[in-house]
């Protein structure tokens, strides 16, 4: 079955989280980031279709992917203001035009993004961008609760290597699979703060997760049931604090393609502000 072009992928819609994937109510303990939603973020999944797979795209090649991605992104460049009911939401082009800002005047956050992203809606997150190429290198902001959460600091999460623990235990939450033989590895990276040029402090964290499987899990013989490596990502995670809520800003490529993309990803790394809204 052939892959999807980017044209077709342009109007995707990632699923809802599976229902199994979200905390029931009452459930204990609670996970360590209260986002409003919890569940995977892998490639969508088209009826009557087919994403490529890791093993396709690197048959592709990552040059060609890139080339690819880059005249998408020109014809798809347009500035607007858009309003969603209360919401107003502003995508200006900056300096050279390589990247948009995306403004948020009602959730309260903003950030630069590579301007050939196209946002994705149905994903779960507050806002969800990705590459329209590049698939598994993506962007999405999640925020807690109003309701549930009343963060002072982003040091109310301790210091950056306890929230990396928090980021972490997040993802592999999110990402847990009740497909037999399946066994992740991952890492923290990197944990560090740093006070941005809007006078607020912000934690950074990398982390590294690797999933395994097999294709053949019910095989008798153990020499049939080899796990494989079916992906190996980079997550890059922002968090800060604003309006007593806590903003995540969380961006994924796998580690194949991280060298070329890892300018863009830091840019709208420190890009990310959390806003205070107004009355």
């Amino acid at each position: 079955m052939p892959c999807l072009g980017a044209a077709a992928l342009a109007s995707v819609q990632l699923p809802r989280p599976h229902p199994a994937s979200r905390l029931s109510r009452g459930a204990s303990p609670p996970l360590p980031f209260p986002f409003l939603h919890v569940g995977p973020r892998d490639t969508a999944r088209v009826p009557g279709a087919a994403v490529c797979s890791p093993s396709q795209s690197s048959a592709i090649g990552v040059s060609s992917e890139v080339l690819r991605r880059n005249v998408l992104s020109t014809l798809l460049s347009t500035s607007a203001v858009l309003f969603f009911g209360p919401k107003r939401i502003t995508l200006a082009e900056t300096t050279g035009g390589a990247f948009r800002e995306y403004i948020d005047t009602f959730d309260g956050y903003s950030f630069l993004y590579p301007k050939g992203w196209i946002q994705v809606r149905g994903a779960g997150a507050d806002i969800f961008f990705r590459d329209p190429v590049l698939l598994d290198v993506n962007m999405s902001v999640d925020i807690s609760s109003p309701s549930s959460s009343n963060y002072k600091t982003v040091e109310d999460l301790g210091p950056p290597e306890k929230a990396a623990k928090g980021v972490l235990k997040q993802y592999l939450t999110e990402f847990m699979s009740t497909r037999l033989g399946v066994r992740r590895e991952s890492n923290v990276l990197s944990a560090s703060s740093k006070i941005a040029d809007d006078g607020k402090l912000y934690y950074e964290v990398e982390v590294n997760i690797k999933s395994y499987a097999s294709n053949n899990e019910l095989a008798v013989m153990p020499a049939d049931r080899v796990q494989r490596l079916e992906w190996d990502r980079r997550y890059l995670t922002v968090l800060g604090v604003e309006n007593n809520r806590l903003y995540a800003l969380r961006l994924q490529s796998p580690e194949r393609l991280l060298l070329e993309e890892e300018g863009d990803l830091r840019r709208v790394m420190d890009s990310f502000r959390v806003n205070k809204i107004e009355a």
